[in-house]
């Protein structure tokens, strides 16, 4: 009997997702991209994003356009969650998805790096539609981080997720019998919503301050500062519409 090879197996599961996104990001949802100047061509940058539709898709069209289009790595902080759902678990390993980690990746910041972070967590896919592009609070953690390594952050805002998979609902039975923090009443299959993603101007984090109130003073000013940046591009974004689906 032949065993299977679980290295083969992730990458024959992971080029298979990737070629699905870059059909859902280019054919089927039509994501227009744009503000990509605004990346630095070398160093160290945190995308702060906003964070919506029932199952998070967003994270991984997100991270597919920015891996193709940068041409350089960019890891994201992942929900430990993505890493038990095959083969959405095999992807963020082969990019170097990370969880648990409180420093927010600053140890690849330090080495020059992209890391991704959506702070809203998943209080922001597991909004209800009615309350659609409303973002939640974000945590501070990444602020932390931009604060100790230098690395500026860089708004992204994104359009269509909350269409292409809405969440009209949730089912308490079926989250807790596959333990997830929620499992979302949905549509089966993506609806075809027509996604817009902007990336910001970078906002330049500014150096800790000596005592820890003044640090804690920089770090909530700095991590509301991105909020509102990331709501009103998201907010203008919307209204640039005139049909979701268009």
């Amino acid at each position: 009997m032949v065993e299977s090879n679980p290295r083969s197996l992730d990458e024959i599961a992971t080029n298979a997702l990737s070629g699905v996104l870059a059909w859902l990001a280019d054919d089927y949802l039509r994501v227009e991209v744009s503000g990509m100047d605004n990346v630095p061509e070398c160093g160290p940058a945190i995308f702060v994003a906003n964070h919506s539709g029932a199952w998070g898709l967003d994270a991984l069209v997100l991270h597919h356009l920015l891996h193709r289009e940068l041409r350089r790595p960019v890891y994201f902080y992942a929900s430990p969650v993505v890493f038990r759902l095959p083969p959405v678990a095999s992807y963020a390993r082969h990019h170097g998805a990370f969880a648990d980690d409180p420093t927010m990746g600053r140890d690849r910041l330090t080495e020059g790096n992209l890391v991704g972070v959506f702070p809203e967590g998943l209080s922001g896919v597991g909004k209800p539609f009615s309350q659609r592009y409303r973002l939640r609070p974000f945590s501070p953690g990444f602020a932390v981080t931009a604060m100790q390594t230098g690395a500026p952050v860089i708004p992204v805002s994104i359009v269509g997720a909350e269409e292409t998979y809405p969440k009209l609902g949730s089912i308490a039975s079926l989250a807790r019998r596959f333990d997830l923090p929620y499992f979302p009443v949905t549509t089966l299959l993506p609806l075809p919503a027509k996604w817009r993603i902007t990336v910001g101007e970078p906002v330049p984090a500014p150096p800790p301050p000596d005592s820890f109130a003044e640090r804690s003073a920089a770090t909530r000013r700095l991590c509301d500062a991105a909020w509102v940046t990331v709501q009103s591009m998201v907010d203008r974004d919307v209204r640039r519409r005139t049909n979701p689906f268009w």
